[in-house]
């Protein structure tokens, strides 16, 4: 018997089903069956002979699924209903009970929660993974110097290590993002029924403990109507693409013959269908375009969430492909990161030429009048009158005899030649988190003890 007295459309079943998405839920699904059969048979509301039966139904749909010859059926509309339905079909009556204390409600927000955390847990791995191959190639380059830049203009010289550890820095940021998202998701949902509980004396934390959490949701409507979780793991992704889009764009831009640093191995590059000669930073690329993907489907899940009334609604379906999507593009795009600097060379001459541009020595030459009592703003523009001059001559800083560098201040004395020293201008940023080499090593000691190193 049914309640409707019509069949669904077929349209209908169409839009119905996501079968084809939720399917790589099924380790999750079978491990809570297992759990709550387990839970039901402790506290009397199922039979032990039951229990067995449904878990002997559940160890086949398990080598089933994992060996790819689960026999799915064109009516299964999800794969929760899947394993049901087959789980009945070989334990027979018992099979059926699987269901009792339980909806599809708490059924697929406890599948969410044990995906999220584990993946969050492994994302947050291999971020640290990450962050540890950009240590040890920084470790390899402490004292490369290269043009820092604000506007992608010449700025201040820096050295390479010190550059790349600020993207260590966004990654530890990250790894902890992700495990704050792990630990949201660490609470059970499972025994809040469709919403209101249910009616059967069941034991939530038995269930817990047996799936790994470590406790469980408090409020039955809570349970079921909570995305929260997955919307933090996609925030910390989101924030991960982010920061893979910034290293790709540095990527694809020191790669390329105008700024000429860094060359990519030949296994992280692609050439051209047309042309011969080119070897293309493609996998920068695909770190900068990936990133508006997964920020879209932070954004998609907002939208679905935004204003959704209390409890379960169907728009809820709709959170897992973006969790799944995202997912996999973080996780691709973290290995291919690692692979890419890992094996990536940069070349020293080309980044010390750069990087020996006296115009961007401007600043120490203020802070070298503000030490002998100049205001700062009146040494900025005393300088940038003598950079103006040099532009328009044709000239260094350095050329500039010494009476020339007096008729723009009496203060600009010789003493100036030694602040023209390339050393001086990468040494004398001695402030905490500079880039003075004193102070990148106790960064790089820092980032080890972060990273357990």
């Amino acid at each position: 018997m049914s309640r409707f007295s019509q069949p669904q459309d077929p349209l209908f079943q169409a839009l119905d089903r996501s079968l084809e998405i939720d399917r790589r839920l099924w380790p999750y699904d079978v491990a809570q069956s297992r759990a709550h059969a387990t839970m039901l048979a402790a506290r009397g509301i199922i039979g032990e002979d039951d229990r067995d039966a449904i878990l002997t139904a559940l160890a086949q749909v398990e080598t089933e699924l994992a060996e790819g010859r689960f026999p799915f059926r064109e009516d299964d509309v999800d794969i929760h209903m899947a394993i049901e339905r087959r789980v009945t079909e070989i334990a027979g009556p018992s099979g059926g009970k699987i269901h009792t204390a339980r909806s599809r409600n708490d059924q697929v927000a406890t599948d969410l929660a044990l995906y999220v955390r584990d993946h969050a847990i492994r994302l947050a791995d291999q971020v640290e993974e990450l962050a540890r191959t950009l240590v040890e190639v920084a470790e390899r380059h402490i004292d490369w110097a290269l043009p820092g830049y604000t506007h992608l203009q010449r700025a201040q010289p820096v050295y390479l290590s010190h550059h790349l550890l600020a993207y260590v820095w966004m990654l530890v940021r990250d790894r902890e993002r992700l495990r704050f998202a792990a630990r949201q998701a660490d609470v059970l949902p499972l025994g809040a029924g469709a919403l209101a509980g249910v009616n059967f004396d069941t034991d939530r934390t038995q269930v817990a403990r047996d799936l790994g959490f470590a406790g469980v949701v408090p409020n039955s409507i809570d349970a079921v109507s909570n995305r929260d979780f997955a919307l933090d793991l996609l925030q910390a992704c989101a924030v991960v693409s982010t920061h893979l889009s910034r290293l790709g764009a540095e990527i694809v831009q020191w790669s390329s013959q105008e700024f000429g640093v860094m060359e990519l191995s030949d296994a992280w590059s692609s050439g051209s269908s047309l042309m011969p000669q080119k070897k293309n930073p493609d996998c920068g690329e695909l770190l900068r375009g990936k990133a508006p993907r997964v920020v879209g489907h932070l954004t998609a899940l907002h939208g679905v969430m935004h204003g959704l009334p209390l409890t379960y609604n169907k728009d809820l379906q709709e959170d897992k492909e973006h969790v799944f999507d995202a997912v996999d593009t973080v996780t691709v795009t973290l290995d291919a990161a690692n692979g890419m600097m890992s094996t990536a060379s940069f070349k020293r001459e080309r980044m010390a030429e750069a990087a020996s541009d006296e115009n961007i020595a401007a600043t120490d030459i203020a802070d070298f009048l503000v030490k002998r009592g100049v205001p700062f703003r009146d040494s900025h523009g005393i300088v940038a009158g003598l950079v103006r001059a040099g532009v328009e001559q044709g000239r260094t800083l350095s050329s500039f005899t010494p009476e020339e560098l007096r008729s723009h201040h009496e203060l600009l004395t010789e003493d100036v030649y030694a602040v023209l020293e390339q050393s001086s201008w990468l040494e004398s940023k001695i402030s905490l988190g500079g880039t003075a080499l004193p102070r990148v090593r106790e960064q790089l000691a820092q980032a080890r003890a972060v990273l357990d190193l």
